[in-house]
């Protein structure tokens, strides 16, 4: 058990009977009244949210959280499957847990997969990946003036808009948490 004051971004607390995730916390203390915590928080099993608020003092059970380091190996109809890199265990994830990160994965790329209570919740991709150019059209000369952007498909199948002298067959950097192109990958 911990104190609402000591709940951070990440972690994991039961609330009414349920394993969460913390996604954002915020301490008040409004003028003359006791200070409280207000919190944000996304269920496990429903992946639904909710803004919760404790008092400053409330204790709160907090549920521990392990993280697995895994590598993309492939997809099929039976899943997502992922090799662990010290054991070479093959280990196979649902699309429900994946759909939200599928175009960024690719073949060895390493993630880092969050258990509560032993069960796969929440998959965390690196900051960046490198992603190869499959479909770009070539951009019209002339259409310099400013930074001009034209979409182009990457290998996974996402869409992204990129410079005009970005090529099919070169590689970029696209940011994991917008979608952005970030620049050539190295």
């Amino acid at each position: 058990m911990a104190l609402a004051n000591d709940l951070r971004k990440g972690m994991a607390i039961r609330y009414n009977k349920h394993p969460a995730i913390i996604l954002e916390v915020q301490h008040r203390t409004p003028g003359n009244l006791r200070a409280f915590v207000q919190a944000l928080i996304r269920y496990i099993s429903t992946g639904k949210s909710a803004e919760v608020r404790f008092s400053s003092t409330e204790k709160v059970e907090l549920v521990e959280i392990t993280r697995q380091i895994l590598e993309f190996s492939y997809t099929d109809y039976h899943g997502y499957h992922f090799l662990e890199p010290k054991t070479y265990e093959t280990v196979s994830l649902q699309e429900d847990l994946v759909v939200s990160i599928k175009e960024y994965l690719t073949e060895n790329l390493l993630v880092t997969v969050l258990k509560i209570e032993g069960s796969p919740v929440q998959i965390e991709l690196p900051s960046s990946v490198n992603l190869k150019v499959i479909e770009s059209p070539e951009g019209v000369r002339g259409d310099s003036t400013n930074n001009v952007l034209k979409p182009a498909t990457l290998e996974t199948g996402k869409v992204v808009h990129v410079p005009l002298f970005i090529k099919e067959g070169q590689a970029v950097k696209i940011d994991t948490r917008t979608g952005a192109y970030l620049g050539r990958a190295d």
